[in-house]
């Protein structure tokens, strides 16, 4: 089943159940891909799991920011409802790397260059984005990269 086919199951599954949350969530993910698919390649594109998984991870992204944003304002209602979308979307994300793991991909992928500086970490990071494929976000590999690299 690909990532769309399971949206649109789960979607009609919110609907009988009536669950008004999920069924926004979904509604604007299922908008945001067909958005994704227009824009690379006109009305009939498909999206590929791969790059639905990079739609995902920037609506994921956005809820991240203005749960930031709300507590900031002091709006914690509105960062406890952008709190439940985050946790619907990211059931549709696929397994995240654990720090241990994103430990070994940075030193292999750093032995495999052959970088010994920060001034290498740009080759770092595109070999990395490479492997990881969006299991673990830019910030975190970034951060490792420079750990390891120092």
């Amino acid at each position: 089943m690909t990532l769309s086919q399971r949206i649109d199951s789960d979607l009609k599954e919110a609907m009988r159940a009536k669950d008004a949350t999920r069924l926004s969530v979904l509604r604007m993910l299922k908008s945001a891909l067909t958005y994704g698919a227009i824009a690379k390649s006109g009305v009939e594109a498909e999206l590929s799991d791969a790059e639905g998984a990079q739609v995902i991870r920037k609506q994921v992204k956005q809820r991240q920011d203005s749960i930031e944003s709300f507590e900031k304002g002091g709006r914690t209602e509105l960062a406890e409802k952008e709190r439940e979308e985050l946790s619907i979307l990211n059931a549709y994300l696929p397994q995240a790397m654990s720090a241990d793991e994103v430990a070994k991909v940075v030193r292999e992928t750093i032995a495999e260059i052959g970088a010994t500086s920060k001034a290498q970490m740009g080759a770092v990071m595109k070999a990395l984005q490479a492997k990881v494929a969006g299991r673990v976000d830019g910030k975190t590999l970034s951060a490792e990269v420079q750990k390891q690299l120092s």
